[in-house]
């Protein structure tokens, strides 16, 4: 049964996968770079320095990393997912022993050639780890709880590692996406409850944990008025910017509070509210449009897939890219607290980049292979 399975689609030639990339999907990737480069060209004082250039010039190289990426066969990149998930361990390892430092973290693997952020390429080796496992579980498998105990700790070892850094944004990522994963193949909504209310029980074991300026972040969110020259500085900033900006913006490099240098990060963690105050409500809501659809090709590619893998995988995708956003954005907003979270594709940065398109690729191979048929007990 299983080669008549495999037999009735036949193999894709490089001509057919080429075909059935989905263009539409890639330029609104390009949309988005785009988007970044304009902003972080205005940023840096209206010059391709420090920022503009290497980002364009970043964004090619991994968009055509993607391309061939997507070409791959996805059962390739299921039977590495495992391995993947190791490697990407043993470097939040190598993190906390030797990692580089900036900023009062310690986030970053310095190969003298490159600077490479392990939390980011965990964000994807998770959710394929994750696709692997329920991709090889029946259903009643998925519904009994012994069997969500290797994903919980496969969520929790770069959680507790990505912490010690401390990284708290990406944490919170991390197990966002692997849960969303686990409800995507099937985990039943009650165990996520009462997983909820153990999390809502160990929050005094948490905040004994944090950070002195973790604690700072989450009490000046409840009340950004409290220290509005030092933790409330940020977001205080941020509001301004974007209140300032109006419905069409000051005009593109008429930012005051980015060029005179009030909002901090402008170029990284803060560059929608840099973009918003220069290209207004009109500006923010275009940006925010171009994700919607991009995110909406996600869930779309992964209704589409023909096995379980691509199905759980493209979910996955999704929901990271998404997380990205919201918690970007909101962050900005000050709806939530200050954590340190890129906006995909538009924030400075090169492991950030490379990670979104690598999984954007992921997603694209995906599509090209939806009617592929993959045996559960591959």
């Amino acid at each position: 049964m299983t080669s008549l399975a495999n037999a009735a689609v036949p193999e894709l030639t490089l001509g057919d996968k080429i075909w059935r990339i989905r263009w539409g999907m890639v330029l609104l990737l390009i949309m988005i770079a785009g988007v970044g480069t304009l902003a972080l060209y205005s940023a840096g004082g209206m010059k391709p320095e420090p920022w503009a250039a290497k980002h364009a010039i970043r964004f090619s190289v991994a968009l055509l990393l993607a391309l061939l990426v997507a070409l791959v066969d996805i059962r390739v990149w299921m039977r590495m997912a495992y391995p993947f998930y190791i490697v990407s361990v043993l470097m939040l390892v190598a993190v906390d022993v030797m990692g580089k430092g900036a900023m009062g973290a310690q986030r970053w693997l310095d190969f003298k050639v490159i600077q490479i952020q392990p939390s980011e390429l965990m964000k994807i080796a998770l959710v394929m780890a994750l696709a692997r496992y329920y991709h090889h579980l029946s259903r009643e498998q998925v519904e009994r709880i012994l069997y969500a105990v290797p994903p919980v700790l496969a969520m929790l070892v770069p959680v507790a590692l990505v912490m010690v850094q401390p990284d708290l944004g990406t944490a919170m990522v991390l197990l966002l996406a692997g849960t969303t994963v686990m409800f995507a193949a099937g985990v039943k909504l009650w165990k996520f409850l009462l997983a909820g209310l153990l999390a809502i029980g160990s929050l005094p074991v948490a905040w004994s944990m944090m950070r002195d300026y973790q604690r700072s972040r989450v009490l000046t969110f409840l009340d950004p008025d409290r220290d509005p020259l030092g933790a409330g500085y940020h977001i205080t900033q941020s509001k301004i910017a974007i209140g300032s900006g109006g419905l069409q913006g000051k005009g593109f490099g008429e930012g005051t509070q980015s060029a005179l240098n009030f909002l901090p990060e402008k170029h990284t963690d803060f560059i929608f509210t840099m973009w918003t105050e220069e290209t207004g409500l009109l500006g923010g809501v275009i940006l925010l449009t171009l994700f919607a659809l991009l995110l909406a090709y996600g869930f779309v590619i992964a209704r589409s897939s023909r096995n379980h893998f691509g199905r759980v995988l493209a979910m996955g995708v999704t929901i990271n890219i998404f997380l990205y956003v919201f918690i970007n954005i909101a962050m900005v907003m000050g709806l939530i607290p200050v954590v340190g979270v890129p906006l995909p594709l538009v924030s400075y940065g090169g492991t950030a980049m490379l990670t979104v398109l690598f999984a954007c690729g992921l997603l694209l191979g995906v599509s090209i292979h939806r009617d592929l048929v993959i045996p559960r007990n591959s």
